[in-house]
């Protein structure tokens, strides 16, 4: 399931990204026509907090209004509408460009903090934009999130 979430959504299609779904986030100020077309033409469902975008009828894609609510909340309804698996494939896409991570090879590696290349998990790396990730405390917290809301659901 590919996804796009208009730009009052942008924390909730990072924390999809997180969980491995290919979302792409609106730039601000996107308009509606641009958002419906670009879903269309990529074949993504429009995730929306626009209540009037949402309401619209016969459009091109398919588009799931959300609530105007926090993150979890909001997290929550999602769940509601759509099949979303939060433990989909963790961390395997870039959180900023939506890119899937490949490993990174030892030279890459050597890029990363000294306290982390003793790190016993694997470096992965982003092929568009050359961020390097690695499973420290933060995926931790992050996974007990992302499991959090598949527990709710």
């Amino acid at each position: 399931m590919k996804l796009l979430c208009d730009e009052m959504l942008h924390r909730l299609g990072r924390w999809l990204r997180a969980a491995g779904y290919d979302t792409a986030i609106a730039s601000g100020g996107a308009a509606d026509a641009e958002l419906l077309r670009a879903a269309a033409e990529e074949g993504r469902v429009l995730l929306t907090r626009d209540r009037e975008l949402a309401a619209r009828k016969r459009q091109p894609c398919r588009i799931v209004g959300l609530p105007q609510a926090g993150l979890a909340a909001t997290a929550r309804a999602l769940s509601e509408r759509l099949p979303i698996d939060w433990l989909h494939a963790p961390f395997t896409r870039c959180l900023v460009d939506n890119a899937p991570l490949r490993p990174a090879g030892p030279a890459e590696a050597a890029l990363a903090p000294t306290d982390v290349s003793a790190n016993i998990g694997a470096i992965t790396r982003c092929p568009e934009c050359g961020r390097l990730y690695w499973p420290g405390g933060h995926v931790a917290r992050m996974t007990a999130q992302l499991a959090n809301w598949q527990n709710a659901g």
